[in-house]
């Protein structure tokens, strides 16, 4: 059995491992093969041939596609994702500053989708048809018919514009003043959360409806015990194997999707680094970009997976057996 297990887990880190290196060599030879050149954006238009070859030269332009592979995938491994050829500001700097903001913006988004997302679905599951219920599904089929730019746009006119509630767009970093930190969170948060309180409703009532159906619940009512124990301890675990694993991807999806909602509120994350760097032919800043939402959303999927066999004793005995 331990052989078997250390084979398992000796072939789960070598796919791992390969993952990583294919997403690596995608995210290389795809800007690799844009047209266009990251030279033409730093030289004026009149630059001369000897001029466009000694700047190739210095950022090891010319050198052969497979050198180049290695020496950035080289410098990556060690932390070092180049320099920006526009500011020449070094990009794992540049990232290590964007980062939290998209990070803090995914996760925030998540948790406020599923505090809404799980009661609402448990109760449209166990009261099927009822006023919770009816009322889900018409603003969720509202939901869907609206994208998140669309969304943003609405709320910065109806909060930002007109009420005046909330500032329209930037961002305060949390350690200068909270309260403006939450002010200029809220928005954008909500934004990107309706969507996925959508997807998290009709993933868990789907589930929950099977689970409710089966014989240790219909059991477990036939023994009186109290509905919300039901609900909680007998459905709602064994039915969240899907809710995991699309928040897992949900999440590994926000860190690195979200350009649109930081450009519509002016938003200093990854988005808009990627953004500028597309716009400005930085493909260094793009490359790295890419690279760290990649490599973020692999290991999240990969936590998401270990978390299987803590909501179902089940799934443990089939690993260890």
């Amino acid at each position: 059995m331990k052989t078997w297990n250390f084979t398992q887990r000796a072939g789960s880190l070598f796919q791992f491992l390969m993952l990583l290196f294919m997403v690596s060599v995608a995210v290389f030879l795809l800007l690799e093969l844009i047209p266009g050149d990251p030279v033409d954006a730093l030289l004026p238009p009149d630059a001369s041939p000897e001029q466009i070859t000694a700047a190739r030269d210095a950022y090891g332009l010319n050198d052969p596609l497979l050198q180049r592979y290695f020496s950035w995938m080289g410098g990556v491994l060690h932390g070092d994702f180049g320099r920006s050829y526009q500011t020449g500001v070094s990009v794992g700097e540049s990232i290590m500053e964007r980062l939290p903001v998209s990070l803090e913006l995914a996760l925030v988004s998540i948790i406020l989708a599923l505090v809404i997302a799980i009661p609402t679905a448990v109760w449209s599951a166990y009261r099927p048809g009822g006023i919770v219920d009816r009322v889900t599904t018409i603003i969720s089929s509202a939901m869907l018919a609206t994208p998140s730019f669309v969304l943003g746009i609405v709320l910065i006119f109806v909060f930002a514009m007109t009420l005046n509630i909330f500032p329209p767009m930037g961002w305060v970093p949390f350690s200068e003043d909270p309260i403006a930190h939450i002010e200029k969170l809220i928005l954008p948060v909500v934004t990107l959360a309706a969507s996925e309180i959508v997807l998290f409703i009709r993933i868990l009532k789907g589930d929950m409806m099977t689970t409710l159906q089966q014989d240790h619940v219909l059991s477990a009512r036939a023994r009186g015990l109290p509905t919300w124990r039901i609900l909680s301890g007998h459905a709602l675990k064994q039915s969240s194997f899907s809710l995991v694993t699309v928040s897992g991807m949900v999440i590994g999806r926000l860190i690195g999707g979200t350009i649109l909602v930081e450009a519509i509120f002016s938003l200093p994350g990854l988005g808009t680094l990627a953004i500028n760097g597309i716009h400005s032919r930085d493909y260094v800043v793009v490359q790295a970009v890419v690279l760290v939402c990649a490599v973020g959303y692999i290991l999240i999927n990969a936590l998401v997976d270990l978390t299987y066999p803590l909501l179902d004793p089940r799934v443990r005995k089939e690993r260890t057996s």
